[in-house]
């Protein structure tokens, strides 16, 4: 019986094996020439059939609209609602790109390599309890619930514990297990009705009043009901049905009751920086100025390139102006009206690497806050989880269908590397500047590469030169009174 089972065994590998030879035979013979066929028959096709009948007008058809507008206009097409992109707008702006660090070297000095370099930054210097942070990198507002899933939460509450800086809980609700994490934690007040019960405000750093967001700038948010089932609705406190962020807060319905606000939220968390976010617009400085008079400790702004979990694409590409100008005219205003000192300058919206976030510092913020980036450290290798089959959103997004999968304990390590990455290369710049603290790094440090840049950011152009005085030379007594200071300074 045993030999029986091995000759039919032996029978079925050996026609297995055969098979799989002459499959392998027939393809090495027959693959080029069917290949070639195939081939030929598309190409002929494809120089031959007029425009309406030829495959070939997609492709000019893309010429005029991109692929990207295609799928998003197939998708209105098919639901007939307001569609959503998660991550903000693919829309190119003006970026940090056209400015460039001027290295020390001779006139001004490098830093000595193992120079200390001082990367602390206080929230509300004139609060009655500012918020110092080890780093002036910041995860931006992700919310719970209504954003992220908890334990992308968590995640971030252990990586930016891990180096000294700030987690923001964003609209969502508030999660115990955030504060539990975290080592500094800046609460949204958000404009519905969740997490605003006086001991979940306690327990917050700093507040941060939500009135608008680069992505979605200050419109209202609509979460359909089977997107928010679960724990998050019970921490929410909400009932079933549709959840609605509204626009505007019942308690600011004029400028002038942004104070008592303020006033009221800072008496309550006995003197936490109070601050509010803030989209760009193009009366940027009207906002501003209703936030001054507020008496708001710090300010938020979210630039045009910010990320969202998903927003109207109309939103995200036609609103708001893009971060560069923002911060820009942000810095200058504030220093113009004498509360630089006194009102802390927060900016969002694109901020990817060390080398940005440094111009950022360099043109006025005193902090930068990162999400889309943070989310990717996050995920790093743990895309491949997901990849190709659904995308890395549903590793972390509520309600993705892998959330079990994401591994937070290991996303709570890469964020730290990344945090701790960025500000080691940020440091390594401001030696190569020739100081010892990112707050010494300004606009004299930088040059701008083309006129738009320069006239936005007002740093003088790379190409424009920088000459000093030469023996025998003739120069006014501006010039000379100019270089004096200068030589004086190094």
């Amino acid at each position: 019986m045993e030999n029986d089972d091995f000759s039919l065994w032996l029978g079925a590998f050996t026609a297995t094996f055969t098979a799989i030879v002459c499959a392998g035979i027939f393809t090495i013979i027959f693959a080029r020439p069917l290949i070639k066929l195939v081939v030929g028959r598309f190409t002929k096709r494809l120089m031959s059939e007029r425009y309406p009948e030829n495959i070939w007008e997609m492709v000019t058809a893309m010429t005029r609209m991109n692929p990207t507008m295609v799928i998003e206009n197939s998708l209105r097409a098919d639901s007939g609602k307001v569609i959503e992109r998660p991550f903000g707008s693919p829309r190119k702006f003006l970026n940090f790109d056209g400015l460039i660090f001027s290295p020390a070297q001779l006139a001004v000095l490098p830093a000595h390599e193992k120079e200390p370099v001082d990367m602390k930054v206080t929230i509300g210097p004139k609060a009655k309890r500012p918020l110092t942070l080890d780093i002036p990198l910041m995860s931006a507002a992700l919310g719970y619930g209504i954003g992220v899933s908890e334990k992308v939460k968590i995640a971030m509450a252990k990586g930016t514990a891990a180096v000294g800086t700030a987690t923001n809980t964003g609209e969502g609700g508030f999660l115990p297990e955030d504060r539990a994490n975290s080592k500094y934690l800046i609460l949204q007040y958000n404009s519905a009705t969740w997490s605003k019960n006086p001991d979940i405000l306690k327990q917050a750093d700093a507040i941060e009043i939500h009135i608008g967001q680069g992505a979605s700038a200050g419109a209202a948010s609509f979460i359909p009901p089977e997107f928010l089932e679960g724990r998050a609705r019970d921490v929410l406190q909400v009932p079933p049905g549709e959840i609605v962020v509204p626009a505007r807060h019942q308690e600011i319905n004029k400028p002038q009751e942004l104070k008592p606000l303020v006033n009221r939220l800072r008496k309550m968390t006995e003197g936490v920086p109070i601050g509010v976010k803030i989209c760009a617009s193009a009366i940027l400085e009207a906002d501003l100025e209703v936030a001054i008079q507020g008496e708001v400790d710090f300010i938020s702004i979210d630039g045009g390139q910010a990320g969202t979990k998903g927003g109207p694409p109309i939103l995200e590409d036609d609103f708001g102006l893009p971060t560069i100008y923002a911060l820009s005219r942000a810095a200058d205003y504030l220093e113009k009206r004498g509360v630089k000192e006194r009102v802390s300058l927060l900016i969002g919206g694109g901020f990817f690497n060390p080398g940005e976030c440094l111009k950022a510092l360099a043109l006025g913020a005193d902090a930068v806050f990162m999400g889309t980036a943070l989310i990717w450290a996050m995920t790093h290798s743990q895309v491949t989880k997901a990849v190709p089959w659904e995308p890395p959103t549903q590793l972390v997004f509520y309600p993705g269908n892998m959330t079990d999968e994401f591994d937070e304990e290991e996303a709570a390590k890469y964020l730290e590397n990344f945090f701790t990455s960025c500000v080691e290369e940020m440091k390594v710049a401001i030696r190569a500047l020739g100081k010892n603290s990112w707050r010494q790094v300004n606009k004299d440090d930088l040059v701008a590469l083309d006129e738009w840049t320069s006239k936005v950011t007002k740093v003088p152009l790379a190409y424009e030169p920088y000459e000093p005085i030469t023996a025998g030379q003739k120069c006014s007594t501006k010039e000379r009174r100019k270089w004096l200071s200068f030589f004086q300074k190094s």
